[in-house]
């Protein structure tokens, strides 16, 4: 009974053999999928992703790195793509400033545009946040992001920061990253997190869990990340499967 709540299976890394990825995540117990689209390109697949397989469901939204892509007309079409029935939240959204491609007050712009969007509608947003920890937590506030809370995807942060994100309404979700042997912060804030605002995910094919680090991540791996999970919380795997799975369930409206 896993989800993974945060996952790429329309990328081009998966183009020679996305059905048996996909098979090999029902075999290892993955229940949901939320794949997300994130730009021109990846929104359309991914939502068509959702439309094939019962149990896959689609974001959409403008990612920071694309934001100086993002065209008038864009914000309208995503809005108009959240009427879909397998649409579940708008995202991913935020700030990365590890990459320069977009400058941070157009990413700004886009990221608040989008918060404005998702409060309109009622709809939860997934954020990537990236070396942008006080920007998205200042924009967040501004915008009331609470109104609808979310996800803070693969979060890296202290448990401060957390907390803050806690405080408006997000869930804190944790992907290949925390087992790291050498991830003692993700490690902390996981073992902190109230149970009821846990979430896990691969980010497949990126941020590939540990003992496969390196290789192309997928989705049958968030059992790795749930097993990490398991062991940092003292509980069983089939317990925080069924927690982290309820949560995605209550939050997004998954089936």
């Amino acid at each position: 009974m896993l989800t993974d709540s945060h996952t790429h299976l329309n990328a081009e890394q998966f183009n020679e053999d996305r059905e048996e990825v996909i098979q090999r995540a029902l075999e290892a117990g993955v229940t949901r999928i939320v794949n997300v689209g994130f730009n021109r390109e990846t929104i359309p697949s991914s939502i068509a992703l959702a439309e094939q397989y019962d149990f896959i469901y689609s974001t959409v939204g403008w990612h920071p790195v694309d934001a100086i892509d993002m065209q008038p007309g864009d914000l309208e079409w995503i809005e108009e793509l959240c009427k879909h029935k397998k649409v579940v939240a708008i995202g991913e959204i935020g700030l990365d400033y590890y990459w320069d491609k977009s400058p941070k007050d157009v990413q700004q712009r886009v990221f608040r545009d989008q918060i404005r969007l998702a409060r309109k509608l009622g709809m939860p947003i997934v954020i990537h946040n990236r070396d942008a920890h006080q920007d998205v937590i200042q924009i967040l506030r501004e915008e009331k992001a609470a109104e609808v809370g979310g996800i803070m995807h693969c979060f890296s942060g202290s448990w401060e920061t957390a907390k803050l994100c806690l405080d408006m309404n997000f869930h804190i979700s944790f992907g290949g990253p925390v087992t790291f042997k050498n991830a003692k912060q993700p490690k902390e804030v996981l073992a902190q997190v109230p149970l009821d605002r846990l979430l896990i995910e691969t980010d497949a094919p990126y941020l590939t869990p540990h003992p496969f680090r390196g290789k192309r991540n997928e989705t049958s791996y968030v059992r790795l990340v749930a097993e990490t999970a398991a062991e940092i919380r003292g509980m069983t795997l089939e317990e925080i499967a069924e927690i982290t799975t309820n949560n995605a369930i209550c939050l997004l409206g998954l089936a």
